[in-house]
C-alpha cells in the first residue's frame, strides 16, 4: 500500500474571507493545485497534457467545513481516490485539509473526467495516466463509477 499523498500550506491573505477565516474558493484553489502538484510528481507536468491534448475537467465539487482555518495558519492537505470509471474516464478525488493542530478543517470530493481539449468531450486517459489514479490510495468509501455514455 502506498502512502498519502500529502501537500503543507500556509492560509495566505488572499484565501481569506470576510468572516476572517479561509474562503471557499480558497480550498478549491488549494484542491486543484494539489491535484496538479500529483500530477507532476507522478510523470504528468503540464508539458505532458499539453502534448496529450487533454487535460483533467471537474463536473462537481462538494465540500463539507469542519474547522476554521485562519490567516497564516499552516494546513496539510491530504489527496485520495475516492473512485473512478473501470475505462478510466471519469473520477473521483478527495482532499482532506488538516489544520496544524491535526483537526481536520474540511473535506473536498471532486468528480470529473478527462477532456480531449480538441474535441471538447470525454475520453479514456492512457493506460500510464490511468495507472497514476490507481496508485492513489482509496478511501472507504471508494466506488466505481459508470464510465463514457
Amino acid at each position: 500500500m502506498s502512502d498519502i499523498f500529502k501537500k503543507q500550506f500556509k492560509a495566505r491573505w488572499g484565501d481569506m474571507d470576510f468572516n476572517g477565516h479561509m474562503g471557499n474558493t480558497a480550498y478549491l484553489d488549494v484542491a486543484g493545485d494539489v491535484r496538479m502538484l500529483y500530477f507532476e510528481e507522478n510523470g504528468f507536468p503540464m508539458k505532458r497534457f499539453e502534448e496529450l491534448h487533454m487535460g483533467p475537467v471537474v463536473m462537481k465539487d462538494e465540500i463539507e467545513y469542519f474547522k476554521e482555518v485562519k490567516l497564516l495558519e499552516n494546513i496539510e492537505v491530504h489527496h485520495l481516490i475516492a473512485g473512478y470509471s473501470e475505462d478510466g474516464s471519469k473520477f473521483r478525488i478527495r482532499n482532506i485539509f488538516y489544520r496544524s493542530d491535526g483537526k481536520k478543517a474540511a473535506i473536498i470530493t471532486s468528480t470529473g473526467g478527462w477532456m480531449d481539449l480538441k474535441a471538447r468531450k470525454l475520453v479514456i486517459p492512457p493506460s500510464d495516466l490511468f495507472n497514476t489514479f490507481k496508485s492513489l490510495v482509496k478511501t472507504d468509501d471508494f466506488m466505481i463509477l459508470p464510465g463514457r455514455p
